[in-house]
């Protein structure tokens, strides 16, 4: 689908008694851009027509087709390809009349919209314009018929099924609580999903427990429980919520369980790991909804390059092969795969995970959890993949190289894999998979492109203040102050917002290295990773640290964030 496609002006429509004027355009912008209000409400303002008139003007304008309130109402929305909750955070609608799709938008000037709409809608439609308010009109219509079937579906017992008692956290229920040690459990939990952490570590000490969060990728000390005794308890009252045996104490274990705090369920993946001062705590949060709220499930959400996204998107398009995503623990990888597999499933093929756990349930795709007490490993669970006819398969890690021999003969045999594997950059990978016995010829065949990634703190927007940094920090950055002068340098000075710390949210940064023959041929004749480097570099590859100076140039990050995440090497 692409912009040239779009429809001409509908000849069936009615004859404007007061056309809209072209002129009116610019002026629109100028006075929108200094109000702060959308183009389009400044423009029908200036334009002096009702709101059907201003359509059918704006139509004929720009050349779309245009649909009234009735026309709409006729149709049926297709929220399979374009979901209910991203087609009125997008002001569009996918409708469907007679076997016709027609992308109803309401603002035509915003080419970024229209961008986004041709990635995620893959099918042939017919665009055409509606009035903001008969848009959201329709979609209130469709959302109270949504909520009456639930209703339907509630009292009929559709879906009721045995589900693992959920913890509740609120202020209430932690001031209840008569249990010091279950509320210093709780109050932990809470205060963590409150600041926005990623992982909540408890550590035995000589003398108790201590509380970290880690946010934004840094761990942060946060508190503690006294005494020896209180420390085994509130380990021991983490057990019980994962259902884990409370009596072992000297072997790793791993659970989940659920919690109920600020309005909605959060997952949390349970890691107890002994110790020689008792037995430490790692909790995963995996806050699906606010994933969801934020931005999607989409590549979007970890802010790469437009230009480094163009080519992601691209290759997960491609029809067969493998595609690599390679970082530590943290990094993104798990979202960038879910990104890719959000935006490619159009429900033409079918999609199979594997993964150890399911992190993130995504709509219409077949998702396996590894169970290796049972004999469900990453291996064996490909096998039986590879007999279940998919068309595409993610696998959530390749750590063995039974694991990887499966995937790359899957690449081979006509199924795009997406997989991830922990490796420093992109051409440790090589190696990797060297190491795990497979063979140069077969892995550069299956391989299509090898995307390593790391996540880096953004400086907070409410404190960011111009910075300079001295002679000793630019070098140890192997830079110098020429090479530097057009940087424009900032730092956060902390606040309330970013909790003093003067970063707040994140951003990926990556390196891509596509696999072409040139590409292929160095490997397989296996000629020193410095050639290999060097013809990357004439491809177009750019380095990570490269990346992340770009985002210190531009005054995004520090020197230091991306001396702390990236090697100078």
């Amino acid at each position: 689908m692409n912009m040239q496609d779009l429809p001409l002006t509908d000849t069936t429509m009615e004859p404007l008694s007061a056309p809209l004027s072209a002129t009116l355009l610019p002026e629109a912008r100028q006075l929108a851009a200094q109000a702060g209000r959308p183009v389009m409400d400044v423009l029908e303002e200036l334009s002096g027509l009702a709101p059907d008139a201003f359509v059918l003007a704006l139509g004929r304008l720009m050349h779309y087709p245009t649909l009234n309130a009735l026309e709409l109402h006729a149709m049926h929305p297709d929220f399979d390809q374009l979901g209910f909750n991203e087609s009125a955070s997008l002001h569009a609608l996918l409708m469907q009349k007679d076997q016709q799709l027609y992308l109803v938008i309401a603002d035509p000037l915003d080419e970024a919209l229209q961008t986004r709409l041709q990635h995620r809608v893959r099918l042939p439609v017919q665009w055409c314009l509606a009035h903001r308010h008969d848009i959201a009109t329709c979609l209130q219509f469709h959302e109270a018929q949504m909520r009456a079937l639930d209703q339907v579906q509630a009292s009929e017992g559709i879906g009721h099924e045995e589900e693992a008692p959920v913890e509740e956290l609120s202020l209430k229920s932690i001031s209840e609580d008569s249990s010091p040690v279950v509320r210093f459990v709780r109050s932990t939990l809470y205060d963590a999903l409150k600041a926005g952490a990623s992982d909540i570590h408890l550590e035995s000490t000589v003398h108790g427990l201590r509380a970290k969060y880690r946010i934004d990728g840094v761990l942060n000390e946060v508190g503690g429980l006294n005494g020896v005794m209180q420390a085994e308890q509130a380990i021991s009252r983490l057990k019980v919520m994962s259902e884990l045996d409370i009596a072992e104490r000297r072997i790793p274990q791993d659970g989940r369980c659920k919690v109920h705090a600020l309005g909605r369920e959060i997952d949390l993946r349970v890691s107890i790991m002994p110790s020689v001062l008792g037995e430490d705590a790692v909790l995963r949060v995996l806050d699906r909804k606010a994933l969801s709220e934020a931005q999607g499930i989409s590549l979007e959400v970890l802010g790469f390059a437009p230009h480094l996204l163009a080519q992601i998107r691209a290759q997960a398009e491609a029809p067969y092969g493998m595609l690599l995503v390679t970082g530590p623990t943290g990094s993104g990888k798990t979202t960038t795969l879910y990104g890719m597999i959000s935006e490619i499933n159009q429900g033409q093929d079918k999609i199979i995970t594997i993964e150890d756990p399911v992190e993130y349930q995504l709509p219409g795709v077949l998702q396996i959890p590894v169970n290796e007490k049972k004999g469900l490993t990453f291996a064996r669970g490909l096998r039986s993949i590879l007999r279940h006819d998919p068309d595409k398969i993610m696998v959530g890690e390749i750590r063995d190289g039974e694991t990887a021999q499966i995937a790359v003969q899957s690449a081979l045999t006509g199924h795009l894999v997406l997989t991830t594997v922990h490796a420093n950059n992109v051409f440790d990978v090589i190696g990797r998979f060297t190491n795990m016995g497979v063979d140069a010829y077969s892995f550069v065949s299956a391989v299509n492109v090898i995307l390593a990634q790391r996540l880096v703190r953004v400086i907070c927007p409410f404190c960011k203040v111009d910075d300079q940094p001295d002679d000793p920090l630019l070098l140890k950055s192997g830079l110098s102050a020429e090479a530097t002068a057009h940087y424009q340098f900032k730092k956060g000075q902390g606040c309330g917002q970013c909790h003093g710390s003067g970063y707040k949210g994140r951003k990926g940064i990556a390196e891509l290295l596509l696999f072409d023959d040139r590409m292929r041929e160095l490997i397989v004749a296996k000629a020193p990773i410095s050639q290999v480097k060097a013809l990357a570099a004439t491809t177009g590859t750019r380095s990570m640290r490269e990346a992340g100076l770009a985002l210190v140039a531009a005054g995004e990050t520090t020197l230091q964030e991306i001396n702390r995440v990236t090697s100078l090497s």
